[in-house]
């Protein structure tokens, strides 16, 4: 029954509680008979040893549960635990991508951070339906409504309080379920953790309850007719109601409902689940996917029903010594082991041997997948991240998954005595399995040049590179250089050129001109373009991540039509990379307005070569602006420290946007050149013996000067 489930993800910030979340819904659900622990490094999520050693997730994991709802029925829940780690991006944007339904974690002493904004973003780009769940009530510091009152600023959403607690930090006893008016407390005497006692609210809550109750029902009677009725003839309002209307207000985005709880002290997880099958939807409550057929380029919908043709889209690669393990999400029809698949995105057939359900690296082998199933197969030889398996005889291309632009690059080193063909095989396995991660070779140093979202998923890679490779993690024989920041470039001034390409070398020759309008883009031209390109909804259509537009302007047929695409194309590799500076453009309108062709001597390659050419000139005489990448940044740390951390801040040509201080814990809001953060973890832990913490995401790209620019010396490139 695809009503009876549900594919969620666990999201949030670091250290927010979701793998200990996890852990806790698989003990309530029968599926552990003992709880892991991230210190003790035996949680079933975080199974790699890396993620055991540093005490993070880096990889997102799969497990499923069962669940029995209100009414008693088996409700069979697909769990994905995410990082929070923001240079783990990649793992909470793929994961999304194929989820119904997300938790959001949120600590209550921290509230909203800075990577739980990321991923709520990442949730409002697919149109994720999620709830918020309060974790770590009994913490020293802890402020449940200080934390709603974040998630309704900071990221925009409309809060429905559904549990609140019943006292916090120390003095923390229970729950208080605002929908049944209970209050909710663990039977501190059952060893096994699983009995509550429910019992009426105490007085010294009642009034409290009450009135958090009314704002609940005056929140979520925007979605129902039915409940403001009652509400407006003040008469009560029955528990199913509620429930109806939160479903449907949380599935239309209306509002989010949270709960609060301890993760650790095994408080409010049974409610979380509950809340889960009430709220978040089932394959069904979603809309059917959407793709191109791939020749005709024609709108097709897949409904979720095992009766429609096969669509599946594969999210995740894991190379493995046997093979490579692909995760794949059903969206329509049934997969079967042994069966032969169209994957449309290389449009070449595959035969999946088998496939599992995953319970983090354990294994529980299926006979068939349906709709909404997630699965890990074996036996796909050429099929990788976002590419699509459907029916051979009714092919369709899912919208396949865009991830962010790497921000930091470094340069490896092997020793020479390293099988060179062995290296290379294992670094494009890393590359090919993580789409944040690039590695390409440098055409003037011929060095290995390996980019990523940031020093720790650098860090993190090269240990994943020497395990592949058996190589001690202090061997010498591979090294990662100094980091180097990922520049982009765009033009410093408007230009309009023409440009004139002959060569004549006997026979026929090559004959092109151009008039193109160079115009460099400002972050508002940018959204105009993105909002123009959304309005015409033409699923073929789609902004380009360098926000870099070609115009053609070209009236009474100057140019012939079939000469325009090349001198985009021209024109696009042009931008891919400059002449005085190796890095990509970015933010740039083309506009072709005039030219001129040879009835005999034009062609599409000399259209080509001629805007290629076209451009480098333009490079010349618009001159470059460069631009490098600022980070947002948020340091937490004892107040005493925060002059030092400000003052350092602005050596580091940061900007402060914004400062906090609440019980003695300060918290400064900065953006910061990514060029002046290498090595910021251990500067700031020596300035503050220890006890400051922070974190960063990309924010935008701004102008640099040259001299202030973190470029390779000219002695380097000709090393």
């Amino acid at each position: 029954m695809l009503d009876k489930v549900r594919n969620i993800g666990i999201m949030a910030h670091v250290d927010a509680g979701k793998t200990t979340t996890t852990e806790r819904i698989l003990y309530y659900s029968g599926t552990k008979h003992k709880t892991g622990d991230v210190d003790s490094g035996d949680t079933t999520t975080d199974f790699d040893p890396l993620e055991r050693q540093k005490g993070i997730t880096i990889n997102s994991a799969a497990v499923s549960v069962d669940w029995v709802d209100r009414e008693g029925n088996d409700v069979a829940i697909n769990i994905i635990d995410t990082p929070g780690h923001v240079d783990f991006t990649a793992e909470v944007e793929r994961s999304l991508r194929v989820l119904d339904g997300a938790v959001g974690v949120f600590c209550a002493v921290g509230g909203v951070e800075v990577q739980s904004e990321t991923v709520w973003r990442q949730a409002n780009k697919y149109k994720v339906p999620r709830i918020a769940y309060v974790n770590k009530l009994d913490r020293m510091g802890a402020d449940f409504w200080a934390c709603v009152d974040q998630i309704r600023e900071k990221l925009m959403a409309t809060p429905a309080v559904v549990t609140i607690p019943g006292g916090q930090d120390s003095a923390f006893e229970g729950l208080i379920d605002l929908v049944k008016m209970q209050f909710i407390t663990r039977d501190e005497t059952d060893p096994t953790r699983r009995k509550f006692f429910v019992n009426e609210i105490p007085d010294k809550f009642k009034a409290e309850a009450q009135k958090r109750r009314e704002e609940l029902l005056d929140t979520i009677s925007a979605a129902s007719d039915e409940l403001t009725e009652l509400i407006l003839e003040g008469k009560p309002v029955p528990e199913d109601v509620i429930r109806q209307t939160l479903r449907k207000g949380t599935l239309g985005g209306a509002f989010t409902p949270i709960h609060c709880g301890s993760s650790k002290m095994y408080q409010g997880v049974q409610q979380l689940l509950d809340l889960v099958v009430d709220c978040l939807p089932s394959p069904l409550d979603r809309p059917p996917v959407e793709g191109l057929h791939p020749k005709t380029k024609e709108l097709v919908v897949r409904k979720p029903d095992t009766k429609e043709p096969l669509a599946a889209l594969a999210f995740k690669t894991v190379a493995e010594s046997t093979g490579d393990l692909v995760y794949i999400r059903v969206y329509s029809g049934e997969m079967k082991p042994g069966e032969t698949y169209l994957n449309t995105t290389i449009n070449k057939t595959e035969r999946v041997v088998r496939f599992f359900r995953m319970m983090g690296d354990k294994r529980l082998e299926m006979g068939t997948a349906k709709p909404g199933d997630i699965v890990a197969a074996i036996g796909l030889k050429q099929t990788f991240t976002g590419q699509t398996l459907c029916d051979e005889d009714h092919p369709v291309a899912l919208e396949s998954i865009t991830f962010p632009k790497p921000v930091i690059a470094s340069a490896l080193t092997f020793a020479k005595t390293l099988d060179s063909g062995k290296v290379g095989e294992s670094l494009s396995r890393l590359v090919r399995d993580d789409p944040t991660l690039k590695q390409h070779t440098d055409e003037e140093t011929k060095e290995t040049i390996l980019s990523g979202m940031g020093e720790l998923h650098l860090e993190v890679s090269m240990e994943k590179l020497r395990r592949a490779l058996n190589i001690p993690q202090s061997d010498p024989q591979i090294q990662l250089g100094k980091p180097r920041v990922a520049y982009r470039q765009t033009f410093a001034r408007a230009v309009d050129l023409e440009y004139s390409f002959k060569k004549q070398t006997g026979g026929r020759g090559k004959y092109a001109v151009i008039n193109v309008k160079y115009r460099p883009l400002t972050p508002e031209d940018v959204e105009a373009k993105v909002k123009e390109i959304e309005e015409l909804k033409d699923p073929k259509v789609k902004p380009d991540p360098n926000s870099v537009y070609f115009v053609n302007a070209i009236s009474q047929g100057t140019i012939p039509k079939e000469y325009i695409p090349s001198v985009e194309e021209g024109l696009r590799e042009g931008a891919k990379k400059g002449y005085k500076y190796p890095f990509p453009f970015v933010d740039l309108e083309f506009e072709l307005h005039f030219g001129k062709y040879h009835d005999v001597d034009s062609s599409q390659d000399a259209f080509y070569l001629c805007a290629l050419e076209a451009f480098r000139d333009a490079e010349g005489r618009a001159g470059i602006t460069l631009l490098e990448p600022i980070m947002k940044v948020v340091v937490i740390c004892p107040k005493q420290y925060q002059g030092s951390i400000s003052g350092d801040i602005n050596r580091r040509r940061g900007l402060i946007e914004e400062t906090a201080e609440d019980k003695g814990i300060a918290q400064v809001m900065a953006k910061i050149p990514l060029a002046n953060l290498f090595g910021y973890t251990s500067d700031l832990r020596s300035a503050t013996a220890g006890t400051a913490s922070f974190s960063m995401e990309f924010s935008h790209y701004a102008p640099v000067r040259e001299e202030l620019a973190d470029l390779p010396k000219k002695d380097e490139k000709k090393k």
